[in-house]
């Protein structure tokens, strides 16, 4: 069929239905995308290139994955999230989870470690173990990992401004058993700056912050050549309530922040940049997030080519890590959050993630069990070895809507970085409040359109049920006999150690902040003196101060 015919037909298929001149639906009152755009219902070979630039997987800008055969080589990393109570507690998890197949691991920390605060800090009450495992000594941490071999397990830390305190206390732990620390496998999250966007665990003004993380990389592709050192969030950006674009675009103009900050320091871009890896939420609108993906490796690549120098392919390759949405789980009829996380998983697969965690149905009411837990990653086996979409690379690519969205992805995202590129960079954008405004003005969208019944969640504003949901049984003495327990251990932890050791420590973390040079050098002294997790983090906070939102 010719363009003139095809052209002709389009018009009158719209007509019939009902929609504009470009195919998008008149007055039916629902979105397109998270974005709250409307895109044509149909597209066809005049909207997009079946295959843009004619670049394979493997290769630059990466739009069809970062290797040449995909999950035909390996599968992605099945890398469950765990960590709550106290550290035997999330020893067992681990344990468990390795037994049932998981290939990674993946530590969630409570909020007094995240806050570099130690478990009888008087802000720590009632929230000892309860998001996640308490740290407060390297002894801590050496239970936690007990039995589990880190040279041959690669080990993920949600950690962002205590980062270099909680990696500096596994090297220390690998170091006791004998391990050479450069065998270390795994990441921290370290990624600071989202924090004062989307969650709020920061410690430190923006500046120093940036400056700590940017250490950290350095540290790493010195002493750490196999480890991650920063995992740039988008996640947590989507979970604040942005949009698909939004989590691209002020993700991608983090991870420019952290680069410059590292080059700052003296850095070749090509020695750290291949160490370099993202994470990102997966939601329920499928074709979307599998553009998303694609739209996020295209626009990193070519940010890094065009914008920062890179020559190292590597350098250009985003490597990313999934978790399917905590957001969109609903503690109404929550047996249907197996659904959700299953067409968020194959999302993230047909996307071509590193890495993936898998939500428990449960998670809307309590912490997984262990069945619960069991069946997310049975969900992500399935898909890998039951499924065969892992014997194509890129099996969607070609289809003329999936690649239609990459490109409308990748050119939003685009101007978003060029927005915050015009203010000053990403640290001036934070503290000018356009990130936060611009995350809270598509929460409050989307609220509105839960509100009006324009998205639709199953259970909650439809199809809902009159039977009422218990959550999951909890023990509050429990968790406060938790809380004794690992004040005890503290206080012990401290009688048994050189005092004096400790105080040089700490000193030498405090002028390595001054000088603003070495700092997590000094942080692996000071955790080897058996420095706490409170004690390094006051030590830095003696230099940077503590931030104070306006």
């Amino acid at each position: 069929m010719d363009d003139e015919k095809t052209g002709g037909k389009l018009a009158e298929l719209y007509r019939s239905v009902g929609a504009d001149a470009e195919g998008r639906l008149k007055g039916d009152g629902s979105h397109t995308l998270s974005t709250g755009e409307e895109m044509p219902f149909l597209f066809t070979r005049h909207d997009a290139d079946p295959s843009p630039g004619g670049d394979l997987p493997g290769t630059p800008p990466f739009r069809r994955g970062i290797h040449p055969t995909m999950y035909r080589g390996r599968l992605w990393t099945m890398r469950q999230y765990a960590g709550f109570g106290d550290a035997e507690a999330t020893n067992r998890r681990f344990k468990y989870l390795l037994d049932q197949g998981q290939t990674g691991l993946s530590t969630a920390f409570d909020l007094p470690t995240q806050m570099g605060l130690d478990s009888d800090d008087p802000l720590s009450v009632g929230e000892v173990g309860r998001v996640g495992v308490a740290i407060d000594t390297v002894d801590d941490l050496a239970r936690v990992f007990e039995d589990i071999p880190l040279d041959q397990v690669s080990v993920s830390m949600t950690i962002n401004a205590t980062a270099p305190i909680l990696l500096a206390m596994l090297q220390v732990v690998a170091e006791e058993r004998g391990i050479d620390p450069s065998a270390l496998a795994g990441t921290t999250q370290n990624d600071v700056l989202k924090e004062y966007v989307a969650r709020g665990t920061y410690i430190y003004p923006p500046g120093p912050s940036l400056a700590l993380a940017a250490d950290l990389i350095a540290y790493c592709a010195k002493h750490l050549p196999r480890w991650n050192p920063i995992s740039i969030s988008g996640y947590h950006i989507r979970e604040a309530g942005s949009d698909s674009i939004q989590e691209v675009g002020f993700t991608l103009a983090d991870g420019l922040a952290y680069v410059r900050a590292a080059m700052d320091r003296g850095l070749d871009v090509d020695r750290f940049a291949p160490r370099l890896s993202f994470f990102f939420g997966c939601h329920n609108h499928f074709l979307e997030e599998v553009a998303k993906f694609r739209a996020a490796r295209v626009a990193w690549a070519t940010l890094m080519k065009e914008r920062i120098g890179a020559k190292d392919p590597r350098s250009m390759a985003l490597r990313f890590h999934t978790q399917t949405a905590g957001c969109t789980l609903t503690a109404q009829q929550p047996e249907n959050n197996v659904v959700r996380v299953a067409i968020q998983a194959l999302a993230a697969v047909l996307g071509g993630t590193q890495s993936l965690h898998t939500n428990a149905q449960d998670e809307a009411l309590s912490l997984p069990t262990e069945k619960t837990a069991r069946v997310a990653l049975r969900t992500q086996q399935i898909i890998g070895h039951e499924s065969h979409v892992t014997d194509f690379v890129d099996p969607l690519g070609g289809s003329w809507a999936i690649e239609s969205l990459t490109d409308h992805i990748i050119e939003g995202a685009m101007d978003l970085v060029d927005t915050v590129d015009s203010m000053g960079g990403m640290v001036a954008a934070i503290e000018s409040g356009f990130v936060q405004r611009e995350i809270e003005n598509s929460a409050y969208r989307h609220q509105l359109d839960l509100e009006a019944g324009r998205e639709r969640v199953v259970g909650v504003n439809c199809f809902m049920s009159d039977e009422i949901e218990d959550a999951a049984d909890s023990d509050t003495r429990a968790i406060v006999d938790l809380e004794a327990g690992q004040k005890a251990r503290l206080a012990a932890f401290r009688e048994q150690r050189s005092s004096k050791r400790t105080r040089v420590g700490l000193d030498g973390v405090v002028e390595a902040a001054k000088k603003g040079e070495g700092v997590v050098e000094a942080v692996v002294e000071a955790v080897r003196a058996r420095a706490t997790v409170g004690e390094v983090s006051s030590a830095l906070g003696e230099v940077f101060g503590r931030h104070r939102p306006e």
